[in-house]
């Protein structure tokens, strides 16, 4: 059986992302399928998110954030390919 290649990705959400508790349902998510990594607020009103694990994991984030928690209205999802930084966990910064 094959390994599993590590991956990372970084998503920019837009929308109404902030004050809907985004980080938290992304740090949520992440956790539930084994990602470490990060969620944080920007000052232009967009959510960062980085994560790190599986491919299939990823991908499964991905269409996570795309929907967001309730009170979010998530207008748009930029994602790009990242760098692999170690990291133990899935943290709010």
């Amino acid at each position: 059986m094959a390994a599993r290649k590590t991956a990372a990705r970084r998503w920019f959400i837009r929308g109404r992302v902030q004050g809907v508790g985004f980080r938290y349902f992304a740090q949520n998510a992440a956790n539930a399928l084994g990602l470490a990594g990060y969620a944080r607020n920007l000052d232009d009103g967009r959510v960062e998110v980085y994560a790190v694990g599986p491919e299939e994991k990823l991908s499964e984030l991905t269409g996570l954030l795309y929907r967001g928690p309730r009170w979010a209205d998530v207008r748009g999802v930029e994602e790009q390919h990242a760098a692999v930084e170690r990291r133990g966990s899935f943290e709010i910064d």
